[in-house]
């Protein structure tokens, strides 16, 4: 079952979050960017409130959380119904597909991953952005965090454990840049972005669906 419940009852709270640590955010923001496609169609899958769709160009979003869905179609995202283990679309659909903040919170990893997959045209890229769990910006995270009404509900991953459930869905050329290297409180400007992962808390990952050819 899906996650909704802290979503649903703390919509101000998730909202605040963002305003409250606007670097961080931003920083996570220009991460993405960097490894987002600049074309071709695509969706966020756990869109939430838009937060990251909409100022990336995404236009289409999914999520199971109503009131996330509003937020994000105030922020001109068309926001659907649906989770990310039963995507509600036919095969090779998207150049790409978004998942931010969002994968330590699905009821199956892998079938999500799969779907994701199945959706995506040959060729086309999965962009997740995760809290590495095991950096050590991610350790102070989670203690900084646990009495989160978010956290609580999440299960975290580290960077070598997303890549072994992606390469387990058939995804391919795993690329890495890393951000937010302070505790969050610390953070005073934009955190810079470095290829790899193991030092910030905060990791994209872009995986590629092999191509026929391959």
């Amino acid at each position: 079952m899906a996650k909704i419940e802290p979503f649903e009852n703390h919509t101000s709270k998730y909202e605040d979050w963002y305003e409250n640590n606007r670097f961080t955010y931003e920083s996570e923001l220009r991460a993405i960017k960097e490894q987002l496609p600049e074309q071709g169609k695509g969706i966020e899958v756990g869109v939430g409130s838009g937060r990251f769709a909409a100022p990336l160009g995404v236009k289409l979003g999914l999520d199971p959380s109503k009131k996330m869905r509003a937020l994000a179609r105030g922020r001109g995202v068309d926001a659907i119904e649906g989770v990310a283990e039963k995507l509600p679309f036919d095969d090779s659909q998207f150049h790409f597909v978004l998942m931010v903040t969002t994968i330590c919170f699905f009821d199956d990893i892998d079938a999500a991953f799969e779907e994701a997959f199945r959706v995506l045209e040959s060729g086309g890229k999965l962009i997740i952005g995760l809290i590495d769990k095991d950096s050590p910006a991610g350790i102070l995270y989670k203690q900084d965090m646990s009495e989160s009404v978010f956290l609580k509900a999440a299960t975290f991953y580290s960077v070598d454990e997303i890549s072994s459930h992606l390469r387990k869905a058939g995804f391919i050329d795993l690329r890495f840049t890393q951000t937010i290297f302070h505790r969050l409180s610390e953070i005073k400007r934009l955190e810079p972005i470095k290829e790899g992962y193991g030092e910030g808390l905060f990791v994209v990952v872009k995986a590629l669906k092999p191509t026929i050819e391959d």
